[in-house]
């Protein structure tokens, strides 16, 4: 079998302090669940990181069994992201750099940003990053099987992502 580079996703914040933490994390137990964490690469940083995950960002993850607590804040390597197939911003402005000049997949999540909202909303920007999240890795395994199905691979999902996907 021919060795393929892992499909990376970038989840791209400001403070890299809840909406991309949680992307992540969701990213993470995605590819788990999904049996795709040796063809799945997964990183989140920011432009200007805070101090730490915001403490709602934590408590709203342990209620839906994800522990972020220990996660930290970085900065964005903006080298990195030319490697990236996915990169998705959260719903907030980033002047420092325009994804679509890295000539890489570009996403721009509309989410509200959870840093001093109460408990109740941190949650719905929860479940709205989970669903975003589902819903990107059902692309890709649609891709990944359209394009194995192209090819004339058959077999797992897992298997036409490992032989066939490219970007």
């Amino acid at each position: 079998m021919v060795a393929t580079e892992p499909i990376r996703i970038d989840f791209i914040c400001v403070e890299n302090a809840g909406r991309s933490q949680m992307a992540a994390a969701f990213a993470e137990r995605e590819s788990d669940e999904r049996g795709l964490t040796d063809v799945v690469e997964i990183h989140s940083a920011g432009t200007d990181p805070a101090e730490e995950v915001h403490p709602p960002v934590v408590e709203a993850m342990a209620e839906v069994d994800v522990d972020v607590a220990d996660r930290s804040p970085s900065y964005v390597v903006l080298e990195d992201l030319r490697d990236s197939h996915y990169l998705v911003t959260m719903g907030c402005t980033i002047d420092e750099f325009s994804p679509s000049s890295f000539g890489v997949e570009a996403r721009a999540w509309d989410l509200q940003n959870p840093a001093g909202q109460d408990l109740e909303t941190v949650r719905r920007v929860r479940d709205e990053v989970e669903t975003k999240v589902r819903a990107l890795f059902d692309e890709i395994e649609r891709t990944a099987a359209d394009r194995g199905d192209e090819a004339g691979r058959t077999g797992r999902v897992t298997d036409a992502i490992k032989r066939a996907l490219s970007f």
